[in-house]
């Protein structure tokens, strides 16, 4: 679980009303998950900020590595989304200044723990085959 990065500003996101869908495809299986979100009933993951695009692959059971626990203080969970950013509010400077260091940016990169959906249209988000974690926890 996340907590709270204080020196980060908050992401002013639209809460999202109606239901949408988010798709996520595994760039390096090609498997993709759809995830029905109803904004009434969806119980949001709490990491990352609230409705944001890591808490919904959390609840959901996508893998997405978050190694700072997803307070935008590191660049894993960067991704790629590939139709309907423009349901999601700008980057701040912080998600800018932590996603530069991620490798594979494209005009659709963001972090997944700052990227939050207004639900006003399905999206398709690209997890980068290098940004699986390769470790399994509680695997012998």
């Amino acid at each position: 679980m996340g907590g709270v990065n204080p020196y980060i500003q908050k992401v002013q996101a639209a809460v999202a009303t109606k239901p949408f869908k988010v798709t996520f495809v595994d760039e390096e299986t090609g498997e993709t998950t759809d995830v029905p979100v109803d904004p009434a009933t969806f119980e949001f993951a709490p990491i990352g900020q609230e409705g944001s695009l890591l808490s919904i692959a959390e609840e959901a059971g996508v893998q997405i590595n978050h190694t700072c626990g997803g307070v935008c203080a590191c660049s894993t969970c960067h991704v790629h989304v590939t139709q309907g950013l423009e349901t999601c509010p700008p980057a701040t400077e912080d998600e800018e200044d932590q996603i530069d260091k991620a490798p594979g940016l494209t005009p659709e990169s963001r972090l997944s723990c700052q990227c939050v959906p207004d639900g006003s249209k399905d999206l398709i988000v690209l997890i980068p085959k290098w940004n699986r974690n390769q470790v399994k926890e509680g695997h012998h």
